[in-house]
């Protein structure tokens, strides 16, 4: 039985309500001036709109910041407006707007993480759809069925033993924040390696809702360890480590922003974090690449977050617009690039630029998927050529052994062996849930975690689903190995002392 205060929500399409809206559509108003109309009419509040449409009670309020909207969510607004007998813009200004490749071009497509490159224009045959940005639901059920985050923070935090920081600070550089988890560990064993060190972290992200998740987990970690400076960015790999756009377009609406927070418990901080809401949303905008499709900043824009009380001890860790240096302890490149795109463009993109931010004695831990796991055996119960690992750490750090030309002997490139450099993680999953008889959710959970690691595009998901072949074929996998795991692998890019 539905809540009393839960708007009805029959309605026919017959009615001059729906009438009203049509016509909005028709004339090509945005998604937020329907929704608002529908809601009006509805007397409906718009908070309860989100939570029934996109689960997301803050949706029609972000909408009103500038946020944009995947064709996903366009798509569950749409019916969810549908049911109810109303009409929805087909191509509102908030939606993101995809771009056509054919299937080579696909294979040169940058990672989201490393958009902003200068890969070759896209050009030829556009016959089909790929989305370049990740699909949110995919990620979410992933990030929160599987245990790669924290087995990775536990490969990260294997490094610290490695490291001698100099004052006045311990400064590592995140190379994809993603929802922070596998940061917020790191500095966890960080603090208890150096619990009287401060400390200097720079985060690059791209996405919105991984920064404000990233940020929801700093409250706590600025209270354990008082004396931090956390940055997060948008900018480039050739650009994040420095603070510092390289173009001047791009310099002059540079947006640095500096946040002491007041007060000294987490709820506080908390609470202060959450108020950078309006500034996120309206700086942390992307837009898509004409070159590559893949998102790319608006503005560049810098976020330099510490404790206010501690402001005088952090004095010289508290980087100066214009005068950041990088010279890292440590470098976290975790997945930060397609498994298809070349090894060559791994290098010149991604790796060689952050290797060139290490100081003397610095480490870059470098983590990407590398199939032969059953994870693979699903995806090729569908697809049975399938082989998105086309390039191993071996590969990789051939690449930027060439990039760095003669710089390269100042560097250590440790592949390591197999028993140090690849580890396992796990969905999660009860014996008696992968038992003779599998649930339907544990299966889908399965397969969309299988095809989120291949990196199995959407279009090609499409097809899949029409039929229960690929359900089948997940189930046959889960009984043969008793459960699910998948295989990373992991190299060090380490510079020489001098």
């Amino acid at each position: 039985m539905p809540a009393a205060n839960t708007p009805s929500l029959t309605h026919h399409a017959t009615t001059p309500v729906a009438s009203r809206l049509e016509t909005l559509a028709k004339r090509g108003a945005g998604l937020l001036d329907t929704i608002s109309e529908f809601c009006r009419l509805k007397s409906m509040a718009e908070s309860t709109f989100g939570r029934l449409a996109v689960n997301d009670c803050k949706f029609v309020s972000r909408l009103r910041d500038g946020a944009r909207i995947t064709p996903e969510t366009l798509d569950r607004v749409s019916q969810f407006m549908a049911r109810q007998g109303f009409a929805t813009p087909t191509d509102p200004p908030e939606l993101m707007p995809l771009v056509r490749v054919d299937g080579k071009q696909r294979e040169a497509a940058v990672a989201p993480a490393v958009a902003g490159g200068t890969a070759a224009d896209i050009s030829g045959s556009q016959t089909r759809n790929f989305r370049f940005f990740d699909n949110r639901q995919k990620y979410l059920l992933f990030v929160n069925t599987c245990s790669e985050k924290e087995v990775v923070a536990k490969r990260v935090g294997m490094e610290l033993a490695n490291l001698h920081p100099e004052p006045p600070a311990l400064r590592i550089f995140d190379a994809g924040l993603g929802d922070g988890t596998v940061l917020t560990r790191a500095m966890r064993e960080m603090h208890r390696r150096f619990p009287t060190v401060p400390f200097y972290i720079v985060g690059k992200e791209i996405s919105l809702e991984d920064v404000r998740l990233s940020l929801d987990k700093m409250a706590d970690r600025l209270f354990e360890h008082p004396a931090t400076v956390m940055v997060v960015t948008n900018m480039y790999y050739t650009e994040a480590p420095w603070l510092q756009p390289r173009s001047i377009t791009a310099a002059s609406s540079f947006e640095w922003k500096e946040v002491a927070l007041t007060g000294t418990t987490a709820n506080e901080f908390a609470d202060q974090i959450t108020e950078l809401e309006p500034f996120l949303n309206k700086n942390w905008q992307a837009k898509h690449s004409a070159k590559t499709g893949n998102p790319i900043y608006e503005r560049p824009t810098a976020l330099v977050i510490y404790r206010d009380d501690y402001r005088f001890l952090l004095n010289d860790v508290i980087p100066k617009r214009g005068a950041v240096r990088a010279d890292y302890d440590l470098v976290i490149a975790s997945q930060p690039y397609r498994l298809r795109v070349p090894a060559e463009f791994k290098s010149s993109k991604v790796i060689a630029p952050l290797a060139r931010a290490l100081r003397p004695g610095g480490r870059l831990i470098g983590i990407h998927s590398c199939g032969r796991d059953p994870g693979l055996e699903i995806v090729r119960k569908v697809w049975p050529d399938e082989n998105p690992f086309q390039h191993d750490r071996h590969d990789i750090l051939r690449a930027v052994r060439a990039d760095l030309g003669k710089d390269a002997r100042h560097y250590n490139f440790n592949s390591y062996a197999d028993a140090r450099s690849v580890f396992r993680y796990d969905m999660h999953a009860l014996p008696s849930e992968v038992s003779s008889s599998i649930g339907t959710s544990t299966l889908f959970a399965a397969w969309n975690a299988a095809v989120y690691v291949n990196q199995i595009e959407d279009d090609r998901l499409t097809e899949a689903i029409g039929d229960r072949r690929y359900l089948d074929g997940t189930r046959e996998v889960l009984q043969q190995y008793g459960g699910l795991w998948f295989n990373d692998e992991s190299f060090v890019v380490s510079r020489k002392r001098d």
